[in-house]
């Protein structure tokens, strides 16, 4: 992807006298590349675009998530105008704690008041402002959308990643939801991408098998992998991404990822023109996508029911 190679290397050399952004990102450029165009139109629409008038130095993490503080410092110390933390509520969390009096713009699916992030949505305070598409309100909506294809079942599966800062809060309102629908929750805790088969694999020997997984970025950026497990072990399962059912998974439930990192690059460029954070509310992505891939569901033997299909923002044949 030649684009996104474009994009791990710093353009500050290009003009010097240009204000700096750094870029604090959680994967690979290729994994963030329709993240990283949907920032880019963002910047475009404030008036600036990389290489003319502004220049970004680029931190990737590489799925490494324990990374994010040390490549956050490298970014501070590089003394950038603005950090980025887009990807979720780990980058912002990381960048927070480096940049103490460093402008900070965010992107991420989770609350963050609840996250100790900014002081409250209309006022966040401080150095620091963004964009939340507060998708992990909704994982208990995608426990009832398999529940709906799966009516008869007394167990669904939920896979959480415990190193989450949301995984807790997630989890209570998914327990909370199983009660009133009426079921049990198998939880499985998976972090890195090698523990991923055993919980496919798990599941496919029990005689109801589904599995839900909650809002996380590393879940989200690893879709194809999860989306292959899920056609091997004939398994149904949602996430919160239309990147799995587009790579054939069943189908998904989340935020509109385009709109939000539109979003962190628009406010970006307001605080490149002299808007302080403060000032910035948090913004919330209201829109929720759900999709479907009627091809995976036949496969697996399910039929969704056709106010299932006809409620759906995407259809996949």
């Amino acid at each position: 992807m030649a684009a996104a190679a474009a994009w791990t290397t710093s353009s500050r050399a290009q003009k010097p006298s240009m204000p700096v952004i750094g870029y604090l990102c959680p994967e690979s450029p290729e994994l963030f590349g329709s993240r990283l165009k949907a920032f880019h139109q963002g910047l475009r629409e404030a008036g600036f675009v990389e290489g003319r008038d502004v220049a970004i130095e680029y931190r990737w993490a590489n799925g490494q998530y324990a990374q994010l503080p040390a490549l956050a410092g490298e970014l501070i110390a590089r003394d950038v105008d603005v950090v980025v933390a887009p990807g979720g509520a780990p980058v912002a969390l990381a960048a927070k704690a480096a940049g103490v009096t460093k402008t900070i713009v965010f992107e991420m699916g989770g609350d963050p008041v609840q996250l100790g992030v900014v002081d409250s949505l209309s006022r966040p305070g401080g150095n620091i402002t963004g964009i939340s598409s507060l998708s992990v309100d909704v994982s208990p909506k995608r426990l009832e959308l398999m529940h709906e294809l799966l009516p008869g079942a007394k167990t669904l599966g939920v896979v959480t990643n415990p190193t989450s800062p949301t995984a807790s809060s997630q989890l209570q309102r998914l327990q909370a939801a199983a009660e009133t629908l009426g079921v049990h929750l198998q939880i499985s805790r998976a972090s890195k991408e090698e523990e991923f088969e055993s919980v496919f694999a798990s599941v496919a020997r029990e005689p109801t098998n589904a599995l839900v997984f909650t809002s996380d970025p590393y879940f989200a950026f690893r879709s194809r992998r999860l989306a292959d497990l899920a056609l091997k072990y004939r398994v149904p399962a949602i996430t919160q991404t239309r990147d799995f059912p587009t790579a054939g998974g069943l189908m998904s439930y989340g935020g509109d990822f385009v709109q939000s990192h539109r979003r962190a690059g628009v406010y970006a460029g307001r605080v490149l023109k002299g808007e302080k954070p403060a000032d910035l509310p948090v913004q919330l992505v209201t829109k929720v996508e759900f999709v479907i891939n009627l091809k995976t569901a036949k496969l697996l033997g399910h039929e969704f029911s056709a106010s299932v299909v006809s409620g759906a923002d995407e259809v996949i044949e």
